[in-house]
């Protein structure tokens, strides 16, 4: 920001291939005062108090034609307005109330203090053309190796449903014909989790892949080179979002990203970790028979992000 000119106030997603470090980012980014954090609101699990709309499929794919019933839902989710009607509505049981009511209280503190809203989010990676355009976002997208998403999805034993595709012609049309002949042969019969994830991150990574040709004022970021630099890589960004970067920022993020933190972790949302030991973390998860399939199923789409010495 040059003198006299206005701070940056734009909305802010972070989007990218889930299970690459998107969490961490948002909540990293999220330290600073100014930023409100707002946890995935296309998860299909997402609260109806933080967003009102409720999405059918999983990488739900909107565009000018079709966002018509979920964009005044996402202007007031990135204007911090809960939807108490929703999630009182929603509400499952009395032992809702407590949550329910953190969250609305939350969102409230985050609307009065004028916070900038921060949308992490990896399931809204393919509406994130629309998102920049209609709410003037600045993205920042995720990038994982082929592996390493590979083996974090293994660890974690999730399996995808891949008729969520073939559920949105749109978006299987922009598809090369290969990756939608596979896609609809996964959604017919669920496929090995090693394959269908080699098949997910070739999906995930050639969007991206589009959206860095065409997009060269958003912000591409290996996992690997954060974790690598995670205090050089965090001040870059802090002040690409105009956002201070000070002592007690820098602070934090070494507490969560040093090596006293731990390289494996029982929960599967755990950031605090030790970034740099993490990078090689899938040559521990999986086999070497499964690293040569990841590196068959994936090897010239990865050529793109990754060079032979990061395998």
């Amino acid at each position: 920001m040059g003198d006299g000119a206005k701070p940056d106030r734009r909305p802010i997603l972070v989007t990218g291939s889930h299970r690459s470090g998107t969490t961490w980012v948002g909540r990293m980014l999220a330290l600073s005062p100014q930023v409100g954090y707002v946890h995935e609101p296309f998860n299909l699990h997402h609260s109806p108090g933080i967003c009102r709309a409720r999405f059918e499929h999983w990488y739900t794919y909107l565009y000018e034609r079709n966002a018509g019933p979920y964009e005044a839902a996402l202007a007031d989710t990135l204007a911090f307005r809960f939807g108490w009607g929703a999630a009182l509505s929603g509400m499952r049981s009395l032992l809702s109330l407590p949550r329910i009511w953190r969250e609305g209280r939350a969102t409230g503190r985050l609307r009065a203090a004028r916070c900038r809203p921060l949308m992490k989010d990896p399931i809204a990676l393919f509406s994130a053309e629309w998102l920049a355009r209609r709410f003037d976002m600045r993205v920042i997208v995720m990038i994982r190796h082929p592996a390493a998403f590979v083996g974090s999805l293994k660890k974690a034993g999730w399996s995808h449903r891949f008729s969520d595709f073939t559920a949105q012609p749109l978006l299987m049309e922009r598809l090369p014909a290969p990756l939608g002949d596979r896609i609809r042969t996964h959604a017919a019969s669920p496929q090995p989790i090693v394959d269908q994830a080699c098949l997910l991150w070739n999906l995930i990574h050639h969007v991206i892949g589009t959206y860095r040709a065409s997009h060269p004022n958003w912000r591409f970021i290996r996992h690997e080179d954060l974790s690598r630099e995670p205090e050089d890589g965090y001040r870059e960004l802090f002040a690409w979002l105009d956002l201070p970067f000070g002592d007690d920022i820098r602070d934090a993020i070494g507490k969560f990203a040093g090596g006293d933190n731990p390289v494996e972790t029982e929960g599967l949302h755990t950031i605090r970790r030790d970034s740099r030991e993490n990078i090689l973390s899938w040559k521990r998860r999986l086999t070497d028979a499964e690293i040569a399939r990841v590196r068959d199923q994936t090897g010239e789409l990865a050529a793109t992000f990754y060079g032979d010495g990061d395998w």
